[in-house]
């Protein structure tokens, strides 16, 4: 009777695990689904605007500051929480509190709350390129603010899911994630 008692005792824990493990998968697309759906609003509204810089968006790849300096925490493409669902962007470790800067011009077009994002800062750069910085503990520009490289837009916060501090950062043309990194100059 001990064996089974055993069994039953085992089979329970994995039981509790892959429920747990079903619980933070369906959070995770459920949160992945709120940001494509604000990417599409806020690509929908941004049309509209005209140029905010004399020199375009993608003619600066590979030469952008980083926002925040610190080390890589997840990578753009890589499995999140093991599967399935990928990194859209990229997550830079740094102390809870520090300034997160424009990376270029733009002009602020959500400040707010999303699940999994926690306070979210977007700017548009013109020509259908955005730029997302999450995990954010406090934002100091308002929707339509235009900004200008280097200028602060937040403060860090704890990145969720992380259990530290780190700044998501995300690019995209339209409703295209981009690798962050080919943006970014050597940080």
């Amino acid at each position: 009777a001990g064996a089974r008692e055993r069994r039953a005792q085992t089979l329970s824990e994995v039981q509790a695990k892959l429920r747990t493990r079903n619980d933070q998968l369906a959070r995770l697309q459920s949160d992945a689904q709120a940001l494509e759906k604000l990417v599409e609003q806020l690509r929908r509204a941004i049309e509209e605007f005209p140029e905010l810089a004399e020199q375009p968006f993608q003619r600066v790849k590979g030469k952008l500051p980083w926002p925040v300096k610190g080390a890589l925490l997840a990578k753009f493409g890589q499995l999140r929480a093991g599967g399935p669902l990928k990194w859209q962007g990229m997550v830079i470790a740094a102390e809870r509190g520090a300034q997160v800067r424009s990376p270029y011009y733009g002009r602020v077009v959500y400040a707010d709350w999303l699940p999994g994002l926690g306070l979210l800062i977007v700017l548009d750069h013109g020509g259908g390129y955005m730029s997302l910085f999450g995990h954010n503990e406090q934002v100091y520009r308002r929707v339509g603010a235009r900004v200008a490289p280097g200028d602060v837009l937040a403060v860090l916060g704890e990145a969720a899911g992380l259990g530290r501090p780190g700044l998501y950062v995300e690019i995209r043309k339209g409703k295209q994630p981009l690798h962050p990194q080919e943006w970014l100059g050597k940080p």
